[in-house]
C-alpha cells in the first residue's frame, strides 16, 4: 500500500476511535524526518565520534562503560553530545512554549530552527574528513551541534505526538510491529492497520537514512556534504507544513493552548 493510503486509513481510524486527527501528510512528513535521523546518526557516529546525537541512550552507555575503564571506550565525544542533548531539550522546550504563547507555529519554528543547527554542524564540518576515534576540535564541535539539533528535534516531535513515529528511535516502532506481525500475533498493536503499517514505515526508514549515509561517506562525502542535505530537507518539511492545519497541542499531554 502507498503511504498516501496509509494517511488515508489513519484519518479513518482517527475518527472511528474518536483520537485528535493528525494534519494531512503529517505521516509522511515523520517519515522524512526519521530518514534524516538515520543520516545524521551515520554522520555522527561514523565521521564525528564515535558519538550518537539522537540516540541518547547509546552515549549514556558509552560514558557509562568508558567511566568503568571497560574495552577502551573514549568517552569525551559521547560526553559532549550528551550534555548538548540535555542543552537542546530544555532550549527547545522554552522556544516552543514562548513561540506558543505569542500565537505561532511552534512545530513550523521548531523544525527550522533545526534545520539551522544541523546545517551549521555542516558549515563547522565543511571539509572535514571523517574521523572514527580521537576526534579533533571541529569534529567535537559538529558533534554537539548536532546534538543540540537532536535534543530540539525530540522536543518538537515529542509535542506532536504522532503515534508509532518518533523520528529519532525505532525500538518502540519496531517491537509493535513485529508483535502485531504474524510472527508475534499481538492484538493489541492491529495487524495491518494503518498504524501497523506506518511503524514498519519508520524501520525502514531509518534503515535508508544510515545506509545512505553511510554509503556516501564510502564514496568520499565529507561531514559538510552531508549534513547539507539533511539539514536541507529537515527545512524542507518545516516549509511544506506551513500550509497544513495548525498542530494543536491537546494532541500532546498537559497541554491546553493552540500551538
Amino acid at each position: 500500500m502507498s503511504l498516501s493510503g496509509v494517511m488515508d486509513e489513519n484519518r479513518e481510524a482517527g475518527r472511528t476511535a474518536g483520537s485528535p486527527l493528525l494534519p494531512p501528510h503529517m505521516p509522511a512528513l515523520m517519515i522524512a524526518l526519521t530518514a534524516v535521523t538515520g543520516t545524521v546518526e551515520a554522520a555522527s557516529l561514523l565521521a564525528l565520534g564515535p558519538a550518537f546525537t539522537a540516540m541518547q541512550t547509546g552515549n549514556v552507555l558509552f560514558v557509562a562503560f568508558g567511566a568503568a575503564g571497560a574495552g577502551r571506550l573514549e568517552t569525551l565525544a559521547p560526553g559532549i553530545s550528551l550534555a548538548a542533548f540535555v542543552v537542546g531539550v530544555v532550549c527547545g522546550s522554552h522556544l516552543e512554549s514562548v513561540t506558543e504563547i505569542r500565537g505561532r507555529r511552534w512545530f513550523v519554528d521548531g523544525l527550522i530552527a533545526e534545520a539551522g543547527l544541523i546545517l551549521a554542524a555542516g558549515a563547522i564540518g565543511w571539509g572535514l574528513l571523517p574521523q572514527y576515534g580521537s576526534p579533533a576540535p571541529r569534529h567535537l564541535a559538529a558533534t554537539a551541534v548536532l546534538a543540540l539539533a537532536m535534543g530540539l528535534r525530540n522536543t518538537t516531535i515529542m509535542r506532536a505526538n504522532v503515534p508509532g513515529v518518533p523520528t529519532t528511535l525505532v525500538t518502540r516502532s519496531m517491537t509493535a510491529f513485529l508483535g502485531a506481525s504474524a510472527m508475534g500475533r499481538e492484538n493489541i498493536y492491529g495487524f495491518r492497520t494503518a498504524g501497523w503499517k506506518l511503524r514498519g514505515l519508520t524501520v525502514l526508514a531509518m534503515f535508508a537514512g544510515g545506509f545512505l549515509g553511510a554509503l556516501l561517506l564510502r564514496a568520499g562525502w565529507t561531514v559538510g556534504w552531508l549534513l547539507l542535505p539533511a539539514g536541507a530537507v529537515v527545512l524542507v518539511v518545516g516549509l511544506l507544513y506551513r500550509s497544513q492545519p495548525g498542530l494543536h497541542t491537546d494532541q500532546a499531554p498537559g497541554r491546553e493552548r493552540p500551538g
